[in-house]
């Protein structure tokens, strides 16, 4: 555990070379996928597990993505990290867009892999999938190509690791819940952004379409936008291969 301004973070860190910053899905950090030993053979890997997810702390005070964009900048000059590439994918992404448009002088390259946090259609749009409002079965045929991929037999995991998943579900909750997974300010600020950038999306995403990507290219000054194939919403669990491969070509 790491305090970072004055909060108790668990932080992996996994890896040699140009350091990486990676922010999780709402779904979690799950570091025992192979996704973060690929990216792990390129990159020194740090990737903290979110407040009120897992071990990690979740101070009363603290409710907004905002919170946690300011946090992880602490984090950042903590480790006094320097050129690092930014990657966030989900939620993950959410946070590290809000985090680049104040501030991304200790970074040097951005990756958003399917961000939330953003609403390009109108006010009776659904831009992205409710979540919270189906059975998992139905979720999961949205968030993967392959569904099979993300299963998890959840009678064979520790009661302490079961706490912490539903913990974190209790904090996307409340991180996303209104409105719902996005920041109506956020894409009015998305100019601000100042290092190159890579939008990447899954091309069976169905939980945000992949047609968002090319929105947040035309938002992002000079960002480009590439997809991966045969993979949804969480490309670094469904291709990490192909995932960590695109990283490394951009960074």
């Amino acid at each position: 555990m790491q305090s970072v301004s004055g909060v108790d973070l668990d932080i992996v860190e996994r890896g040699r070379g140009r350091p990486l910053l990676f922010l999780h899905a709402g779904e979690g950090l799950w570091p025992q996928r192979p996704w973060l030993d690929a990216l792990a053979q390129r990159f020194r890997v740090i990737a903290p597990v979110h407040p009120g997810w897992g071990r990690s702390a979740l101070p009363d005070w603290m409710s907004s993505v905002d919170d946690l964009a300011y946090l992880y900048l602490d984090l950042a000059r903590q480790l006094d990290l320097k050129d690092a590439v930014l990657v966030g994918n989900c939620f993950g992404g959410w946070i590290a867009a809000e985090m680049a448009v104040r501030d991304s002088r200790r970074f040097g390259r951005l990756v958003l892999a399917a961000p939330l946090g953003v609403k390009f259609g109108g006010l009776h749009d659904r831009d992205i999938a409710d979540m919270h409002g189906m059975a998992k079965s139905e979720l999961d045929g949205l968030a993967w190509a392959a569904p099979a991929r993300g299963a998890v037999d959840f009678t064979k995991l520790p009661e302490t690791e079961i706490a912490g998943i539903v913990r974190g579900r209790e904090a996307f909750a409340l991180f996303g819940w209104k409105p719902y997974m996005h920041n109506p300010k956020l894409k009015h600020w998305l100019h601000r952004i100042d290092i190159p950038t890579l939008i990447l999306w899954g091309d069976q995403d169905r939980i945000v379409k992949p047609e968002t990507g090319a929105r947040w290219r035309d938002a992002v000054p000079g960002a480009k936008l590439e997809t991966i194939a045969d993979a949804g919403h969480f490309p670094h669990w469904e291709q990490p291969q192909a995932f960590a491969d695109r990283v490394a070509s951009f960074a």
